[in-house]
């Protein structure tokens, strides 16, 4: 993100926490371990069910969702609200006010986990690129689902986790990256790989190699929406949700490219680390780089090896158990996610939907919200901010366990369960501690 947006961790350091940060540390650790103890005295049987449970909806509900009427207006309606933004990215102006800016780090990249959260996995439909790519096989004569070639199935989602990487270098690392032509070069590269994918593999590509739509997906696991494998539209708990994410190549790579990248734009902003990297002598984009690679590979390896670890000491086949643990590392991104980005959604989402009235910056009024304020009255709430922080890392590492408790009492021996799930523990906790103390850092 453009240094001259609000800092990606919002408002609220270290000295604004309320309590000291060896406690919160220390309460957090301590507090997900009893959670481990808890949990293997209570619950010893699986309890979800994935994708085969849920409260199902009224059936009108369902028809009206899978109607094509209406899955055309949402489709419609997302492509309008890209080219709307296309205008501004087209033919607006270089420099901060245009905003394309806000619309891609913030409205989308942000806008995507609350969007996934209440509506489920909407952004399938909602995908422009997926309705550019629908309308062009219609063109075509042709169905979506056809291409040239079958897409391996060992690609899974490689090639979206690649694409998690390009954007979070392009949005935390590349140089300039909030000029025009940096931007118009990276979405143009997006759209490129994308609809040729889609073009080559049919519309299975964009499940595998679309960064925001997988991005979208997994945080849509989240949501107590879902669809039953019956197709009924349910509604279940949302770790219930998330124990349905099917296990394919490539998931332990996305899991591990979101998270790292989140926690790198933690650290990126420490002053431990600007301080060090400007003195270096060496490019910051180098060392940007090097470090971005070296968070994710982190997070890749400690859970790969956790899991492999805990195959070992329950007696369990091992190779298998990284894809099947992965769902638990979700909350603890999205944890990441809300305490990172939080306040700069509620900030600068403001500030973006007020250039959007004026996408060309010529003055232009269009939705009536060009002479319209930031309101910043959460700024006065640092102490709450910090609360609300400290408590998504510490919640989304507690669901974490939960999930990966589930998953071990259900996958090894009884009698060997809870041995089984201690290299995780272990490593849970780490990232819980590292992701407050990136927190207090900055």
């Amino acid at each position: 993100m453009s240094p001259l947006l609000l800092p990606l961790h919002g408002i609220g350091g270290r000295q604004d926490l309320p309590v000291p940060f060896g406690l919160a540390v220390g309460g957090a650790a301590v507090a997900i371990a009893l959670s481990f103890v808890v949990l293997g005295l209570a619950w010893r049987t699986p309890k979800y069910r994935g994708d085969a449970s849920g409260k199902p909806l009224p059936a009108a509900i369902t028809r009206t969702v899978d109607a094509v009427w209406f899955r055309w207006l949402v489709r419609l309606a997302g492509l309008a609200v890209f080219l709307y933004a296309m205008v501004s990215l087209l033919f607006g102006v270089d420099r901060l006010t245009n905003p394309i800016f806000g619309f891609v780090y913030i409205l989308v990249w942000v806008g995507l986990v609350p969007i996934s959260l209440l509506l489920g996995p909407v952004w399938r439909t909602l995908n422009p690129l997926r309705t550019v790519h629908l309308l062009i096989s219609k063109l075509l004569r042709q169905p979506p689902s056809r291409g040239v070639l079958e897409l391996p199935t060992w690609v899974g989602l490689w090639p979206a986790a690649l694409g998690i990487f390009a954007f979070t270098w392009l949005e935390l690392v590349a140089p300039d990256r909030a000029t025009l032509p940096v931007l118009q070069a990276w979405l143009a590269l997006y759209v490129a790989i994308t609809l040729f994918g889609a073009m080559l593999f049919g519309d299975r590509w964009f499940a595998a190699g679309d960064p925001f739509e997988a991005y979208a997906t997994l945080m849509a696991r989240m949501s107590p929406w879902g669809r039953r494998t019956d197709g009924a539209l349910v509604l279940r708990r949302p770790l219930e949700n998330l124990d349905g994410l099917r296990v394919q190549p490539g998931l332990v790579g996305l899991v591990a490219a979101l998270l790292g990248s989140t926690a790198y734009d933690g650290f990126s902003n420490s002053s431990a680390w600007i301080g060090w990297a400007q003195n270096s002598g060496y490019s910051m984009t180098l060392l940007g780089t090097l470090a971005l690679i070296g968070f994710i590979l982190f997070v890749l390896v400690t859970y790969s090896g956790a899991t492999l670890l805990a195959g070992r000491l329950s007696d369990s086949s091992r190779t298998s158990l990284p894809g099947l643990f992965a769902h638990s590392v979700v909350p603890i991104a999205f944890g990441y996610v809300v305490a990172h980005y939080l306040t700069l959604l509620i900030l600068e989402g403001q500030r973006t939907l007020i250039y959007l009235s004026d996408p060309l910056s010529n003055g232009a009024n269009v939705f009536g919200t060009g002479l319209l304020a930031v309101n910043t009255g959460i700024t006065n709430h640092s102490t709450a901010i910090s609360v609300v922080q400290v408590l998504a890392v510490v919640c989304g590492h507690l669901l974490g366990v939960v999930s990966a408790h589930d998953r071990a009492v259900a996958l090894f021996p009884r009698h060997k369960a809870l041995a089984g799930q201690v290299p995780l523990l272990v490593v849970m906790v780490g990232y819980t501690v590292g992701g407050l103390i990136l927190l207090f850092s900055t």
